[in-house]
């Protein structure tokens, strides 16, 4: 019997873990090489709605999940700097948990299956050969029409919440409220700099809100746990295509969907999924890595492509400033249009 060939890949966050697993329970040689180490923060949302939750259940992840103490989201609401909606009920629960301990769950999962799994190790760009997945996340834009876009994240306590998921939008962008378990609420929040433009010299007030708006209401009497707070800098918003890309790609490194939709950890898991039996092909030497390369790519565009024009689309109205209050008033109004936002980019 001809042994299955071996896997790399490259990024060990959700998407590339979630692979390694799924590969591992094939018994597929799997190896994965992170930059960073476990367990650490990430800039993320930190909850899972949508056709991910589908994609865990049948990756057999749903007990683990439960054992890392994720809860379930069952309101959103949207604030502005002059209206507001009511908490509203999510056309699904959403799955709550910080990105520190699913990392690090997984990550220990995957050792348990056999996985070899290296800390602290960068690839370089010649490195993506066959048998090498990238899923390192996003990739790098240090401009994006004369606009720097950057992400921040902090956890807290003592944050009076009127919905499970909260999201508050501002000129500078936008800042996202989630509960966690054990009193804990997860801010993240995605600002612009433009070309000159200075920045507070504390940027974690940047999470707080601007004077007198309902987010700084809100975290007026917050205890920031400073050990959680990160950064990422260099987002690039527009959507991508991943069969325009060389390598076989996973997670955000196909692309990143605009973060006010809340749907990149799901779409991390799906894109996972998705990768999985042609990848196992391939090791068992029944297709080649280009076929491979373009089941992959095609099937992600196809599962992706439409939320992602979606999501593009609603992101630009959201970040224009003028637009921010009459949107989050309609939403106040209009049920039709809060189905329509959710379901679209999901």
């Amino acid at each position: 019997m001809t042994m299955p060939k071996p896997i790399r890949i490259v990024g060990g966050g959700l998407a590339g873990l979630t692979l390694g697993i799924a590969l591992r329970r094939l018994e597929i040689p799997v190896t994965i090489d992170e930059a960073g180490n476990y367990p650490r923060h990430r800039v993320c949302g930190e909850f899972i709605s949508g056709r991910g939750q589908e994609s865990i259940a049948r990756l057999g992840l749903r007990e683990m999940f439960d054992e890392t103490g994720v809860i379930r989201a069952h309101t959103a609401a949207f604030f502005s700097t002059a209206h507001s909606t009511p908490p509203r009920p999510l056309p699904s629960p959403a799955l709550c948990l910080p990105r520190f301990k699913l990392d690090a769950a997984l990550a220990g999962k995957f050792r348990e299956l056999g996985g070899e799994l290296n800390e602290g190790r960068r690839a370089a760009v010649e490195d993506f050969t066959e048998g090498v997945i990238r899923a390192s996340g996003r990739r790098a834009q240090t401009k994006e029409h004369g606009t720097h876009w950057f992400g921040l994240k902090l956890h807290a306590r003592k944050v009076a919440l009127t919905a499970d998921l909260e999201m508050h939008f501002s000129p500078q962008g936008y800042v996202g409220l989630c509960r966690l378990a054990d009193g804990e609420v997860n801010v993240c929040g995605l600002f612009r700099r433009q070309a000159g433009e200075n920045l507070p010299a504390n940027s974690r007030e940047l999470l707080r809100g601007l004077p007198g708006s309902p987010l700084r209401e809100r975290l007026a009497s917050a205890e920031f746990d400073e050990t959680s707070f990160c950064a990422v800098a260099g987002l690039s918003l527009r959507p991508q295509r991943a069969v325009e890309r060389p390598e076989i790609c996973v997670g955000d490194a196909i692309t990143m969907i605009p973060p006010v939709t809340g749907n990149g950890m799901s779409m991390a898991f799906e894109s996972a999924e998705l990768a999985v039996a042609p990848l196992a092909a391939w090791s068992r030497g029944e297709i080649s890595w280009a076929a491979a390369r373009q089941q992959i790519a095609q099937t992600c565009d196809e599962q992706f492509s439409r939320r992602l024009r979606w999501a593009h689309w609603l992101q630009r109205l959201v970040l224009t400033p003028a637009l921010q209050n009459p949107l989050t008033f309609l939403a106040a109004r209009s049920d039709g249009f809060w189905r329509m936002a959710f379901e679209r980019t999901r």
